[in-house]
């Protein structure tokens, strides 16, 4: 139980500084000068990658929450 603590812990810091454009975007992106567009793209992108995983998390905790209720009164 400890190891999958640790590695949550970790894996969740790895994803704070990513780069999720493709590589037709990062070259649009990174010929303008202004960075803060594509900052503000990467972040976007990221954000509409994480919801899916939020989602789906909550659902298995209910799932297993529902569950785990059961159990315990039989």
């Amino acid at each position: 139980m400890k190891k999958r603590i640790h590695f949550f812990i970790l894996s969740s810091l790895f994803f704070l500084e990513t780069n999720a454009q493709c590589a037709m975007c990062r070259a649009v992106l990174e010929s303008n000068e202004s960075q803060s567009v594509a900052e503000g793209i990467n972040d976007g992108i990221v954000y509409l990658m994480a919801i899916p995983y939020i989602l789906v998390g909550g659902i298995i905790y209910v799932i297993y929450r529902k569950f785990g209720a059961v159990k315990k009164n039989n």
